[in-house]
């Protein structure tokens, strides 16, 4: 008898492990045609491209490509244009993210309030961000080249009529963020409106039957419970930061020029536009590759470190 309950046993784990092999197998199945394309567009392209940074490959050097070391990241940090971008993106990253979030958050408690038509708003405000980087650039160039002079005009602001925001290096980098936080800030904002909707009502309430003023329950419940938003919405920005291109060719196209180290170089252009150009009109795609491997490791170290503030600051609250 215990001999046929021990067999009956033995059967039963085979079937069991036979279960769990055939989902297992399945599993696999469906995800492989992922995992493939994430291998073959992804992780293959980029191990090939830390190859190529550490030769010579270039548009006039296809078949005679040598090893040379780490030449291409020295030169790269002594390229001044490089150098400059570097500084220039990272303030524009500061400022786009400081500027986005603010509207974007104050957006979100507008929608979320007792206004009247505020769907209406909600999808004006998320409307920007559907029109395309290159369309959106070349419609603000418009804008600040003919519509606004001609305002500041009628206005009496004879400095905007006559210096144009996009022909300074300085002002135009301001005019990047201006197009950016248009663009962006309500995807931003609808981030902040989930969060605001889930904050619990009865919370809100109890603080105010005991007193708490308005102040007071957005300081220490509303921000508390929406801190998770504020890390997801952060690393969002701060990465389409680094990584404008489109609004950066079709605004300024890395112009107007300025002087740095000595030398005349485009006072607009961001990282991903001097990798580009390194690329493409310079025609060293090798330098162009170690830089966009410098790219890559420092948008990773910033990422890192603002998702480990932001995460620490949420445990704070």
């Amino acid at each position: 008898m215990s001999k046929f309950i021990n067999t009956f046993k033995k059967m039963g784990n085979d079937s069991l492990n036979q279960d769990k092999r055939n989902q297992k197998f399945i599993f696999w199945l469906f995800l492989f045609p992922s995992l493939f394309s994430f291998a073959m567009v992804q992780i293959i392209p980029f191990a090939i491209g830390i190859y190529y940074s550490f030769t010579n490959w270039s548009a006039t050097a296809q078949f005679s490509i040598d090893f040379v070391g780490l030449k291409n990241y020295f030169d790269a940090f002594q390229d001044p244009a490089f150098l400059y971008a570097t500084i220039i993106t990272s303030v524009y990253t500061i400022l786009n993210i400081m500027l986005v979030n603010v509207i974007a958050f104050s957006l979100a408690l507008l929608v979320t309030s007792q206004l009247k038509g505020r769907n209406i708003y909600r999808a004006g405000f998320f409307l920007p961000n559907i029109i395309g980087g290159i369309i959106l650039g070349y419609i603000w160039q418009f804008i600040f080249n003919y519509f606004v002079p001609r305002i500041a005009t009628m206005a009496g602001f004879t400095y905007l009529a006559e210096n144009l925001m996009l022909g300074n290096s300085n002002t135009a980098i301001l005019a990047m963020v201006i197009v950016s936080t248009w663009q962006s800030a309500g995807y931003i904002m609808m981030i902040y409106v989930a969060a605001l909707q889930n904050v619990p009502r009865d919370l809100i309430e109890a603080a105010q039957i005991d007193g708490a003023n308005a102040w007071q329950r957005f300081r220490n419940i509303t921000i508390p419970m929406v801190s998770q938003a504020f890390t997801v919405t952060l690393f969002l920005t701060l990465v389409n930061s680094f990584k404008q291109f489109d609004v950066n060719v079709s605004l300024t196209n890395g112009g107007p020029s300025t002087m740095f180290m000595g030398k005349a170089i485009k006072g607009t252009t961001l990282l991903a536009m001097n990798i580009s150009d390194t690329s493409t009109i310079s025609l060293n795609t090798a330098q162009a590759q170690a830089k966009a491997i410098i790219f890559f490791l420092v948008l990773v170290t910033f990422s890192l470190i603002q998702v480990y503030v932001s995460k620490k600051r949420e445990v704070e609250l």
